[in-house]
């Protein structure tokens, strides 16, 4: 395969340093059209499903990409926006607001939000970046704990990006920030803020995306570091063990999955005589389809069903101050060394 014609080189003077800000996507809109090629994308990665190809593209073929964009798009209009998909409208912002942090303390760099599927995507992101002299490139995730699922299938993609090159940027990745205090600081604030307003709950949830169990017996150290993140938060509000509880959500498939599972765990609760359970989720820093539709309104009305009488979700660190500052923290750690200071 031939390699792209490369613009002019730049002058190391000219040499410019960016952040490519990645999330994992959305369709373009909430239709059972727009939804089937984003499916389609995300459920061919390998990173994703790790099942033989051949089975693997019978069943979704056959069956998943033919019954699921409908339910899907509806899932999807039910949290959708004026303005689009919540997903990609906070990612964007946090991507402005992160260059503005930036900026602040000094640093030139140029900072881009990117989707691992759909739009916009990580290669017309590099691709931007490249045509405006960037030579220098920090991939930073949505994702504070690491799983192949997610973190490895982002750099898959930067990989496959710069097959096509002849002259490569130099690239930097970060794989986590679980336990970065700032973080865990700013996850803490959030919650503080909530039961400032409304009153310390029974129980308080961490909701976590969960994956396969067979991906933790190979070795994906996902569920440690969720485990570990809840750890901090937990100590950080100071909560004894029987008022809090981890949980995973968004399973896929007849698999075993991260247990316990979300959903049963708050018909649980609410069975149970527990009056009113508060849900975060860590894992996500910007609200989208698994924070609204699923905890905000599933889960609600899987607890309050069940006998619960109150249902809080506290909302994503979305435009935070406190975790705008975190991202701004774990960016600087891991641009030092790189000329990101005006001459």
């Amino acid at each position: 395969m031939p390699f792209r014609p490369e613009p002019p080189a730049v002058s190391p003077a000219d040499e410019r340093v960016a952040v490519l800000w990645c999330n994992l996507g959305s369709p373009d809109e909430p239709t059972a059209r727009a939804v089937r090629p984003y499916l389609s994308q995300f459920l061919h990665d390998h990173r994703v499903v790790e099942i033989p190809r051949a089975i693997w593209c019978l069943i979704l073929h056959g069956i998943i990409l033919r019954t699921r964009p409908a339910k899907s798009a509806a899932k999807y209009a039910s949290v959708w926006l004026p303005e689009g998909s919540p997903l990609k409208l906070w990612t964007h912002r946090q991507a402005v607001l992160l260059a503005g942090w930036l900026g602040e303390r000094g640093h030139r760099v140029i900072v881009r939000d990117a989707m691992r599927y759909a739009n916009p995507s990580i290669a017309s992101q590099l691709d931007a970046l490249k045509a405006e002299g960037v030579t220098r490139v920090l991939v930073l995730q949505a994702y504070p704990q690491y799983s192949a699922t997610t973190t490895a299938s982002v750099i898959d993609a930067v990989n496959d990006w710069t097959r096509t090159l002849r002259r490569l940027p130099e690239l930097r990745f970060v794989n986590q920030y679980h336990d970065e205090p700032l973080y865990i600081e700013a996850l803490a604030q959030s919650v503080l803020a909530h039961w400032q307003h409304h009153g310390q709950p029974d129980q308080l949830v961490m909701s976590f995306h969960g994956i396969p169990a067979r991906n933790i017996q190979l070795g994906d150290p996902y569920q440690a570091q969720c485990l570990e993140t809840a750890r901090l938060l937990a100590e950080r509000l100071q909560l004894s063990p029987d008022q809090h509880r981890v949980t995973f959500q968004s399973r896929f498939g007849r698999a075993t999955w991260l247990e316990p599972y979300t959903e049963p765990t708050l018909r649980l609760l609410g069975a149970s005589g527990t009056g009113r359970v508060d849900v975060i989720c860590p894992g996500f820093p910007a609200d989208c389809l698994e924070t609204l539709e699923e905890i905000a309104m599933e889960g609600r009305d899987a607890f309050l069903q069940a006998g619960g009488k109150e249902f809080h979700y506290i909302p994503a660190l979305n435009d935070s101050p406190a975790w705008i500052t975190a991202l701004c923290a774990v960016a600087e750690r891991n641009l030092a060394g790189w000329p990101t200071y005006p001459a």
